[in-house]
């Protein structure tokens, strides 16, 4: 069966749903009934299932120009509710802050998205959310890596930022990339990108680098080169070579340090 993914906004997960017989193409704007609601949203993947049970939204169809409009006018009064909403944070001196809110289709909820360094007892908060609004109150907590998502716009590189277009889901990035590329050294100012976390982009050459090292013997393995019996100190991962301390002829001699290729004969 094929599974459409559709993206709601920004910062909510993205939704596997059954297109239950309706045509769709990758961009499309469907109605559809989620564990929250009826929702508007977009189509940005479809793929191939054979588990039933992993869509776990229903489409009803294409969501035409009134449909839109509609979530355009319900959205209108996001900044009243979010005005409102930080006042009441402040009322109830809660450590957060908020990112954005949404209107559900159906007009019966209404989700705030913040950031918060740990948890947050916002129950209270609902509670007063929902007495005013009149809808379900739904708070949704983020990482600053899906503010940026939402907020921001041009990358360091000068290009659009990857989570903002290709990326579907921002994957794990740690402080090992850097290592294995051999770019620790840049400092965490030029590695970090406007969320302050490291880069998506250290992720997508990872594997080739993987592959490379392998190809690498291990930081103190003992060689035998040319100019003799050393040990390996350090790696050129992407020129595929070593450095070698060679060992001294004589006890009062200085160790030097060459560059040997690997998998290729020494000249």
């Amino acid at each position: 069966m094929i599974i459409a993914t559709v993206e709601i906004n920004p910062w909510e997960k993205f939704f596997a749903a059954n297109p239950d017989g309706v045509n769709l193409s990758i961009g499309d704007f469907v109605i559809m009934n989620t564990e929250f609601g009826k929702e508007l949203g977009r189509v940005v993947e479809l793929r191939e299932s054979k588990d039933e049970a992993e869509a776990s939204s229903s489409i009803e169809g294409l969501a035409s120009n009134s449909d839109k409009k509609l979530l355009e006018d319900l959205n209108a009064e996001n900044n009243e509710a979010m005005e409102y909403c930080r006042e009441a944070v402040k009322k109830h001196g809660l450590d957060m802050k908020l990112v954005d809110c949404h209107y559900s289709f159906d007009g019966q909820r209404l989700s705030f998205a913040f950031i918060a360094d740990g948890r947050v007892d916002f129950r209270e908060l609902v509670k007063e959310l929902g007495r005013y609004f009149q809808k379900s109150i739904r708070l949704h907590q983020m990482g600053v890596r899906d503010e940026a998502k939402i907020k921001g716009d041009i990358g360091c590189c000068g290009l659009n930022q990857c989570c903002r277009g290709h990326l579907k889901k921002l994957g794990n990035v740690t402080s090992e990339f850097a290592d294995d590329q051999q770019v620790v050294h840049r400092g965490s100012e030029r590695l970090s990108g406007i969320c302050g976390r490291l880069k998506c982009c250290l992720a997508y050459e990872e594997e080739h680098y993987q592959e490379l090292i392998k190809k690498l013997p291990p930081v103190g393995t003992r060689v035998k080169t040319k100019h003799g019996r050393g040990e390996v100190i350090g790696w050129h991962v992407l020129k595929c070579s070593v450095d070698v301390r060679i060992d001294p002829e004589k006890a009062d001699d200085k160790p030097i340090v060459v560059e040997i290729p690997i998998g290729k004969k020494e000249e």
